[in-house]
């Protein structure tokens, strides 16, 4: 039986013993000496290599990291076969051909990726719907051309402009391009959030190599030694931004290379959690769109993900499934009293774990990680859903709470007080609607509605269908307060008078209904068009982009708006910010394919439920809370 064969075979199968090892030694043929000195995995070793690095800075001669798919590709070039048909989501074996494909989600027309090899150069690689040359994607005849308006082509014309070289090849997009900011602080760095939708407006216009180079690059600044006040954080994270810089070696010689910011140089000296999530959000998001599955199969990405997974999954002292952060760990990169377990970083984990659930091999080095990806995916959905989610009836029960209760059973498990709830609360939120709390942590309860975790929520399905429908009706019904003259508000309320003296330590950048305490923020356009597509309310989408087509040209693209209503520029707005360009782009890209942007979000996995690590104790000293919320989650 030929190798093509048995490999297909194999994958209309749950993953068996001889399945695992020939997808292993795949991945464990010797590398060559120069490979090896490159590539973040040594032969016959899982460890990552830490470089011997005194400047931390990449030189140019780190550009080899194409030699791996070459390599694989002269050794297997005689296999033509979409990987992608393997599963790592489920690791049981004794179950039904039906029901694994249930639980993994396999295409019953799985993408057969053909490469045509011509000696050592791959020609070109066929694809439903398009053609993929090099890492440009050509459009079939049958795709329908779109005019475009002023606003979009100037857009493109600014996003473009914004793209960042190194060593001759683009690499990211800077995060603002100001041409009249004679302080551009780190504005022209490239960092790993803000790629995010620029990212996915190449993607969806066709063009890749942009997003495969960046993904790459930031992939080995992972494993730069990186060090603060002589203590270093753990392996796997990733850097907040990088700058191309260009060095001097002697008088005829300059060099360029990357130089990575880890937190070390931000403001407040925070760790960028949410980059290492949004990096493994946007290489599933690129195998997606240009069904190149060959990048997240290289070791070296494979290894990647695993150092981001282990360190979010490492065991420490908190008793709930959800992240501990420090304030400003995200897109909220200041003071604003989101330490602790904020939606935002929570929605991206759980996009992140079940991302890297689909994308890690199957083999043996991975079951056990599989394994403990599966047991957070299903705790966690389970706290957000029963512990986060606040509607009129759930206030009114809040309102109701008694405290002090020392019990296994208690119903106001985390000791909130009713006098926790806002005044402006009770009359604000409608009968129709809901959202997921901010925080939540004992004896706190932070009610603001956050708007990048509601919509993430809604995108990678952390909350249930009932539950995204209600956040989606709370938009509409509260339109003025979220939306206003420009979209969208990053928060509401803004934290006023003492509230703001306290909780942001009198900061001046963040005074209320500006900056990230409730200014309107334009990039937040794309997550919206992506939640309100999946819901099949593009109206939602269409409306608020409207809204912002009228500005923002206009306005010159600002980073932020100002005011309860979002009516002006912010007071220290960047103008042609990045990624106020970029989301209002994919936005419209995203509108105008719809079959492209349902490969973006994820389904109800209703499977996630039915794991729970209570099952796997012998103790029976405590009864799994879950047995009476079960049914109320389903229904939500």
């Amino acid at each position: 039986m030929s190798a093509i064969h048995l490999l297909r075979k194999l994958s209309r199968r749950p993953p068996s013993r001889l399945h695992r090892n020939l997808l292993s030694s795949t991945f464990s043929m010797d590398l060559p000496p120069d490979l090896a000195r490159t590539t973040l995995i040594r032969p016959f070793s899982n460890r990552p290599t830490i470089f011997n690095n005194t400047h931390r800075l990449i030189p140019s001669c780190f550009r080899q990291l194409n030699l791996l798919p070459n390599w694989v590709s002269e050794k297997k070039k005689s296999i033509s076969v979409s990987l992608r048909e393997f599963s790592t989501s489920v690791v049981e074996t004794n179950t039904s051909d039906k029901a694994f494909e249930r639980v993994v989600g396999l295409n019953p027309n799985p993408l057969v990726i053909e490469r045509i090899h011509n000696g050592e150069e791959t020609i070109g690689e066929s694809v439903s719907g398009g053609e993929i040359i090099g890492n440009k994607i050509e459009k079939s005849e049958e795709t329908l051309v779109r005019e475009e308006s002023e606003a979009e082509k100037e857009a493109w014309r600014i996003l473009e402009d914004a793209v960042v070289r190194y060593c001759g090849s683009p690499v990211g997009t800077v995060a603002a391009n100001d041409p009249g900011d004679k302080l551009p602080l780190n504005y022209d760095q490239v960092f790993i959030r803000d790629f995010v939708p620029s990212a996915l407006a190449f993607l969806l216009k066709g063009e890749g190599e942009i997003v495969r180079n960046f993904l790459l690059h930031t992939l080995q600044l992972q494993s730069w030694e990186k060090t603060v006040d002589c203590y270093s954080p753990g392996q796997g994270l990733m850097p907040a931004s990088f700058k191309v810089r260009t060095v001097t070696l002697d008088e005829n010689t300059t060099e360029e290379v990357l130089d990575p910011d880890f937190g070390e140089s931000a403001i407040g000296r925070v760790a960028p959690v949410d980059s290492g999530l949004w990096w493994i959000i946007l290489l599933r998001a690129y195998g997606k769109l240009t069904g190149d599955f060959s990048l997240q199969e290289r070791i070296d990405v494979q290894t990647g993900i695993k150092l981001i997974m282990n360190l979010c999954l490492a065991d420490g002292f908190d008793m709930f499934p959800t992240l501990l952060v420090t304030d400003g760990s995200c897109m909220i990169d200041r003071r604003m009293g989101i330490h602790g377990h904020p939606l935002e970083i929570q929605s991206l984990f759980y996009s992140a774990l079940r991302c890297s659930r689909e994308m890690l091999s199957a083999n043996d080095s991975s079951n056990n990680l599989v394994r403990a990806i599966n047991n957070r995916l299903s705790a966690l959905s389970f706290h957000i859903r029963e512990y986060y989610w606040v509607d009129i009836r759930k206030i009114n029960e809040i309102y109701r709470y008694k405290t002090e209760e020392y019990s296994t059973d208690a119903t106001n498990k985390f000791n909130i007080y009713p006098e926790q709830i806002p005044p402006w609360l009770m009359d604000w939120i409608p009968e129709q609607g809901g959202y997921l709390l901010g925080n939540l942590q004992p004896a706190h309860m932070d009610f603001r509605f956050f708007t990048l975790g509601n919509f993430w929520s809604v995108v990678s399905s952390l909350s249930t269908p009932k539950q995204n429908e209600a956040i989606l009706n709370l938009i509409e019904a509260k339109w003025d307060d979220i939306i206003g003259n420009t979209p969208l508000k990053i928060c509401y309320p803004a934290l006023e008078y003492d509230d703001w003296r306290i909780i942001t330590g009198s900061d001046p950048k963040n005074t209320p209904w500006s900056y990230h305490n409730s200014g309107s923020w334009p990039t937040l356009l794309w997550q919206f068009t992506l939640a309100c597509m999946k819901m099949g309310r593009p109206e939602l989408a269409e409306k608020a982009l409207a809204l912002a087509e009228k500005r923002l040209m206009a306005d010159r693209w600002p980073e932020y708006y100002d005011t309860r209503s979002g009516k002006f520029i912010g007071k220290q707005s960047r103008l042609y910010q990045t990624w106020t360009v970029a989301g209002f782009l994919t936005s419209k890209l995203l509108l105008a394919n719809p079959e492209m942007a349902s490969k973006l979000f994820w389904e109800e996995d209703y499977e996630l439920l039915d794991i729970c690590v209570c099952g796997l104790s012998k103790s029976g000293r405590k009864k799994c809370s879950r047995v009476a919320a079960k049914t109320q989650i389903l229904v939500r």
